[in-house]
C-alpha cells in the first residue's frame, strides 16, 4: 500500500519531514493513537509517498502522521483499503485477424495461494466488437462489458494451473490487444 502526502507549511504551523505514518486497524484506534498495526517513515521530501508492505489484502486501515519531533497531526485521520488478493490472471493473444474480425485465445492462470474451483474473466470493449462464438467458456455481455465464466470441465485450477478459452469476434476495427481482469 502506498500513502501519498504533501506538507504545505513549515513549523510552527506545519511540519518538517521525515514524517512517521502510523497504521491502525480501526478508526477508534487511530483517533486515540492506540495500538498501531505498523509504522513507516517517509523520506525527506515535502511531497512524497510511503510504501508499506506485508499488510492483509482487502483490508481497511486508518492512518495518522507524526513529525520528526514527535508532534502528532491532530487533523488527518484517513482510511485506505489494501488491494484484494488476486486469485488469477488472464491474458489474451489475438491468433488471427482480418478486416472485420479476429480470433483470440485467453489464458487463465491461478496466481493465488489456493486452488480455484471457478473463475471469471472480465473486460470492456473499446469499439463495436461482438462475440460471435466462445468455446471453453460461457460469455455474458452487458453493453460494452464482457464476462466469461468457466465451464464445468475447466473451472478447477491447481496452484499455478492454466486453462484457456477462445473467442471469435466481429468488429469494424481489430484492437491491438485486450486488457482483462480475472477473479474467482
Amino acid at each position: 500500500m502506498t500513502i501519498s502526502y504533501a506538507i504545505f507549511f513549515r513549523p510552527p504551523c506545519g511540519y518538517d519531514p521525515p514524517m512517521t505514518v502510523s497504521l491502525f486497524a480501526s478508526r477508534e484506534d487511530a483517533q486515540q493513537w492506540r495500538a498501531p498495526v505498523t509504522v513507516a517513515v517517509s523520506g525527506p521530501e515535502r511531497n512524497g509517498s510511503v510504501t508499506i508492505d506485508r499488510l492483509t489484502p482487502d483490508t481497511e486501515y486508518w492512518y495518522r502522521f507524526t513529525d520528526v519531533d514527535g508532534r502528532r497531526d491532530p487533523y488527518v485521520v484517513s482510511m485506505v483499503r489494501t488491494a484484494p488478493l488476486t486469485a488469477c490472471r488472464a491474458t489474451a493473444t489475438i491468433d488471427a485477424r482480418w478486416g472485420n474480425g479476429f480470433v483470440a485465445t485467453v489464458t487463465v492462470r491461478n496466481t493465488g495461494t489456493q486452488p480455484l474451483d471457478s473463475w471469471r474473466v472480465s473486460w470492456r470493449w473499446s469499439g463495436d466488437e461482438r462475440i460471435q462464438s466462445v468455446w471453453s467458456g460461457v460469455a455474458e455481455t452487458v453493453g460494452m462489458d464482457v464476462t466469461v465464466r468457466n465451464v464445468s470441465y475447466n473451472g478447477t485450477l491447481v496452484l499455478d494451473g492454466v486453462t484457456t478459452f477462445g473467442l471469435l469476434v466481429t468488429t469494424s476495427a481489430v484492437p491491438d490487444g485486450l486488457t482483462m481482469s480475472c477473479a474467482r
